[in-house]
């Protein structure tokens, strides 16, 4: 198996940004975006999903983060899609359903070169902490659309905010990681009747 690791750096006139993803780690990280509940949810992402990670992020955006949370989805859409360049003999599919607390979280996936996403989520809040609630939702169609991947996230149950948040993000890193694992019964073939998967 070819080492299955990219970094992308991403410069615009509003952020910064460079991730280096391993998508056959043990889950260490390094992330710093400047928003502590991102980079929280983001290290069980990393964690959850067993990838080695490192993320660093700035950007002109005040009180308001959105830039920083959109062009990390970005960067990191694009390099998970890079690190599993033709994405032969891959799983391909997965889903996770994970506690929290009182909270209970479903992440579905399909790395089938096909980027959409339907997210079925919720908050009492208008942030947790310095984060807007509201952008947890275009974190993970962002990423979904630049990984090239079909993404499904329903919050099942929940009330604390923090709790929901932060089962979505545990979920999806356990559902990515059991569609990136190789599965040897297909011996590197492409996991799609096409033949080819667009990457």
């Amino acid at each position: 198996m070819t080492n299955r690791f990219a970094t992308i750096t991403r410069e615009t006139k509003e952020t910064s940004v460079s991730v280096e993803l391993d998508i056959d780690g043990s889950g260490k990280f390094d992330i710093k975006t400047g928003i502590r509940i991102f980079d929280h949810l983001l290290s069980h992402l990393a964690q959850h999903g067993l990838f080695d990670m490192k993320i660093s992020a700035s950007g002109n955006f005040g009180a308001d983060p959105h830039h920083v949370i959109e062009d990390v989805a970005i960067s990191l859409g694009r390099t998970l899609s890079q690190a599993l360049g033709e994405r032969r003999g891959i799983a391909r599919m997965a889903h996770a359903i994970v506690p929290m607390d009182e909270a209970l979280a479903l992440v579905a996936v399909d790395i089938g070169g096909r980027g959409y996403a339907v997210v079925d989520i919720s908050f009492t809040g208008l942030y947790i902490g310095e984060l807007p609630t509201d952008l947890v939702r275009h974190f993970l169609e962002s990423l979904a659309i630049e990984g090239r991947l079909n993404l499904h996230a329903k919050i099942l149950a929940g009330i604390n905010d923090h709790h929901k948040a932060e089962a979505i993000f545990k979920a999806l890193g356990r559902a990515l990681d059991g569609a990136t694992r190789i599965d040897e019964r297909i011996s590197g073939e492409m996991p799609s009747t096409k033949g080819v998967i667009e990457s």
